[in-house]
């Protein structure tokens, strides 16, 4: 078993498949015509870090309920974890795309990172050097203080 795509909440598609393509470099997987569970028209939008098998499925809000959640997905944790290769050149891409960064970058044992917003306010890690399964928390409550 595997997780395929996780959903984000945006917005608008548009803005966030620019965002997520332009600014972090994600390739856009699927942009197709669907229907909500009551016939109305929406778009069935994925996108995935080059390489990835798990995927961003990138869901306009319906309603006042969703449009709550639109940039509070994981009530104010950071809740998107992404490896880099080269942490400079990609910060330095953000920083130039006009990306907020909610905490600059710094060096720790376990690699460097750095704290930003996606489009919808979502925060995220930028990450080069660490493992996956040790990254936990967000702002020293998880093991040994890690992000």
């Amino acid at each position: 078993m595997r997780i395929d795509l996780v959903t984000v909440v945006v917005a608008e598609y548009d803005p966030a498949i620019a965002f997520f393509t332009e600014v972090l470099g994600f390739d856009l997987v699927e942009d197709s015509p669907s229907l909500t569970n009551d016939g109305r028209p929406k778009r069935w939008v994925v996108v995935r870090p080059p390489g990835a098998q798990t995927g961003l499925l990138l869901a306009r809000a319906d309603g006042d309920r969703q449009a709550r959640s639109v940039g509070d997905q994981v009530a104010g944790r950071v809740g998107f974890f992404l490896q880099v290769d080269d942490f400079d050149a990609v910060h330095r891409r953000m920083v130039e795309a006009g990306v907020e960064f909610v905490k600059p970058p710094r060096t720790e044992p376990y690699g460097r990172v750095a704290v930003f917003r996606d489009i919808a306010g979502n925060l995220m890690i930028d990450a080069q050097g660490t493992q996956r399964a040790g990254v936990t928390g967000s702002g020293g409550g998880g093991r040994g203080g890690r992000p």
